[in-house]
């Protein structure tokens, strides 16, 4: 199986090494890896061009934003069986690609596989990883009902796609700038169902302080274009039926709420917290929940 890779990146030259290097070392050799570098102020596209590997080929363009940058990824992919989008900040597992040919393989009615993952700190080596929050996504194969209500996929690092599946779908949304992966996963999720691995972590992802995702944790605009676009899409309605995405759509709402909540309580501002915490426990009431918001409204009465 012929595998593209893509990196779409800008202003990672301090970790764009560990990334091009797990992907080059991968134990599935019939791939290529594409860079596009998206208009970097810092030495990104200098440290990719001290590659030296057929397999890879740098491309740039000016800051155009992640989703034009792994579109024309995709393009260049040429007659790549299969997909993958790596963050440029994150490492694959040497054995990660290969594992999801195999899944692929084993499922020809899949349109994509994906594997476990963890989150690691910003300093992380593939060396020495340091302390492992292992996650995975669901294991059903129709991962629509539960991509509704949040995203299940860390990026793209642990997701193989089916280029068929890729052209079907369509490709990122140019004009959200926050959750348009999970926007896409919906799309991709209504051209079929997922195979699904398990075992050790096939990607590594940095968590890191001054990312996209931490940046816009707590700021409810951030949310809302994506939501929208979701809410708006009528295939997903027609798959499930207006009711059941409507009940799964206000649950949406709920679990971003509860993000905020928690990441306002995690930078220590409680009192900011409890308004989203509130809509997220109420939107979607479970017993750890109904603690914590316990905890917080003790905290902000002392």
């Amino acid at each position: 199986m012929r595998v593209a890779v893509v990196i779409a990146a800008r202003d990672v030259a301090p970790f764009i090494g560990a990334a091009v290097s797990s992907v080059l070392g991968q134990s599935h050799s019939d791939l290529r890896l594409t860079f596009v570098d998206d208009g970097s102020r810092d030495d990104t596209a200098a440290v990719v061009g001290g590659f030296a590997d057929a397999r890879l080929r740098l491309v740039r363009q000016a800051n155009l934003g992640t989703s034009a940058a792994r579109n024309r990824g995709a393009l260049d992919a040429g007659e790549a069986d299969a997909l993958l989008f790596l963050d440029g900040d994150d490492w694959l597992a040497s054995d990660a690609v290969g594992r999801l040919v195999q899944a692929l393989r084993r499922d020809p009615a899949a349109v994509a596989a994906h594997a476990p993952f963890a989150f690691v700190g910003e300093g992380a080596t593939a060396a020495l990883p340091g302390p492992l929050d292992r996650r995975a996504a669901p294991r059903a194969r129709d991962l629509l009902p539960r991509l509704v209500v949040g995203n299940l996929f860390a990026n793209g690092g642990h997701v193989l796609i089916r280029t068929a599946a890729w052209r079907a779908a369509g490709p990122f949304s140019t004009t959200l700038t926050y959750g348009e992966d999970w926007e896409f996963w919906l799309r991709l999720a209504l051209q079929g169902p997922f195979a699904s691995l398990g075992g050790a972590p096939a990607l590594f992802v940095r968590r890191r302080a001054g990312s996209k995702m931490t940046l816009g944790a707590t700021l409810p605009q951030t949310y809302r274009p994506v939501l929208e676009a979701i809410h708006d899409n009528a295939a997903i309605a027609a798959r499930l039926g207006r009711r059941r995405f409507g009940r799964l759509c206000r649950r949406a709402e709920a679990e971003f709420a509860w993000t905020m909540g928690r990441e306002l309580l995690r930078r220590g501002q409680a009192r900011e917290a409890w308004a989203p915490l509130c809509r997220g426990v109420f939107g979607r009431p479970r017993p750890f929940r109904l603690a914590l918001l316990a905890m917080v409204a003790l905290r902000r009465s002392s």
